[in-house]
């Protein structure tokens, strides 16, 4: 080493963040909290687009038997309105009555579970516990916990009513609605977004029907079983468990309750068995009917579907755990249609990608110079017609742009132009 020479000086490392990329972080960071602030009015508009989703096939039902519009909505409502009144007549006051009844009986109950269990060794800490409970002022204790909710009670149901108005605002006026939409999203990719549309609806669709048929279900199979052992207000409780079980993971147990506190006059054997037959029914359900009523429309794995309950409910309580299932289903629906390839997928083939060329090409020529609300119709026929295409095992041809101008007008339509698209090779 030459002692004359220097010693190199350590190189300074330097990191430098472009502008734009700044500007991209706290734009993401300025969303998020965002987000985070208008979580409240999100989630009245995804309640409200679920609602309206699912009411959409009953009024166009009723559009199709003579009906206008206005009038299938206030039928329908009312009908609503009328089936929810008599279901809380037929349910709350005997579930009152029972809350009543068993807190009427609390003391005698623990006097008798402290005396079954006085002279064993182990039961010592069992019987303490007991003791504690303080079973005298449960009622005392129930109206204070109510008084202390009323607020949250209150706000609830604003947001329930703001929900609904908003819901009948999107179903009197779909064009209009989903025109806003198609107004801020670029028309080139108008064809995506109405095929995601169409399957949102088909996926809210199924949903709700799944609900539907497990409360069903459940239903059914509570009041055959009260009928079995002769209890009273065997409807409601049944009815209250149809209502109940749309709740998941606890909805089940939440109706079980009733259920075993209305055979306890039967004896011991009857609330034991009644216990175990109202948790096998919770695990047929759970591990042979849901997979069943939901697979084939939301085609959700069923570790997705445990991880999606998991996040709604820790994110958003009941609530979250409700929508968790056809939000993933949404979301994995809308990576597909996007073409988006996540790691582990094969690419996108080459005829999918003609296909959707193909697709917007003929979009272009009908839609040109529409405005946003009609080229929402146009788009919105032309996936209804792409998807029913598929179905068959066919490809877009030629014939599909006269094919929509006629469904679109109810016969043939002259200020439509027909695309000419040259048909696949077989």
């Amino acid at each position: 080493m030459n002692p004359d020479r220097e010693p190199e000086r350590p190189r300074a490392l330097r990191i430098e963040i472009a502008p734009r990329t700044i500007g991209y972080v706290l734009l993401v960071a300025a969303g998020v909290w965002m987000i985070v602030q208008l979580s409240a009015v999100l989630v009245v508009i995804l309640v409200a687009l679920v609602l309206a989703g699912t009411l959409d096939p009953l009024v166009q039902w009723l559009e199709r038997r003579g009906l206008r519009r206005g009038r299938a909505l206030i039928l329908l409502f009312l009908a609503i309105t009328a089936a929810i009144g008599a279901i809380l007549l037929l349910t709350v006051p005997p579930l009152i009555s029972q809350l009543m009844h068993l807190i009427e009986d609390a003391p005698k109950t623990r006097d008798n579970i402290v005396r079954s269990l006085h002279g064993y060794p182990w039961a010592k800490p069992i019987v303490q516990a007991v003791k504690a409970i303080p079973v005298n002022d449960l009622v005392v204790r129930a109206g204070n916990g109510l008084i202390g909710y009323s607020e949250q009670i209150l706000t609830v149901i604003g947001y329930t009513i703001t929900t609904v108005v908003l819901a009948i605002y999107l179903l009197v006026d779909p064009v209009r609605a989903r025109g806003m939409l198609y107004a801020v999203v670029p028309r080139n990719h108008h064809v995506k977004l109405a095929r995601i549309l169409l399957e949102l609806k088909t996926i809210v669709g199924g949903y709700m029907r799944g609900q539907l048929i497990t409360s069903i279900s459940i239903g059914v199979f509570v009041f055959a079983l009260l009928t079995a052992f002769r209890v009273e207000d065997a409807l409601a409780l049944a009815l209250f468990a149809a209502m109940t079980d749309i709740i998941p993971f606890i909805g089940g147990y939440i109706a079980s309750v009733p259920v075993i506190a209305a055979v306890a006059g039967s004896g011991s054997a009857a609330v034991i068995g009644v216990t175990a037959i109202m948790i096998l029914y919770q695990e047929f359900e759970s591990r042979i009917l849901v997979p069943r009523v939901y697979g084939r429309v939301l085609r959700l794995p069923p570790a997705i579907v445990l991880i999606a309950l998991l996040v709604g409910g820790m994110l958003m309580g009941i609530l979250g755990a409700l929508l968790a299932l056809p939000i993933a289903a949404g979301i994995q629906m809308v990576v597909r249609e996007l073409r988006v390839e996540l790691p582990g997928e094969s690419p996108s083939s080459d005829a999918t990608r003609q296909r959707d060329e193909k697709a917007e090409g003929i979009y272009e020529r009908l839609a040109e110079g529409a405005t946003a609300a009609d080229a929402g119709v146009i788009a919105g026929e032309l996936a209804q017609q792409f998807k029913a295409d598929e179905k068959q095992g066919g490809a877009v041809t030629a014939e599909m742009p006269a094919i929509v101008s006629s469904e679109l007008s109810g016969g043939p339509q002259d200020n439509l132009p027909a695309a000419a698209v040259e048909p696949d090779d077989k």
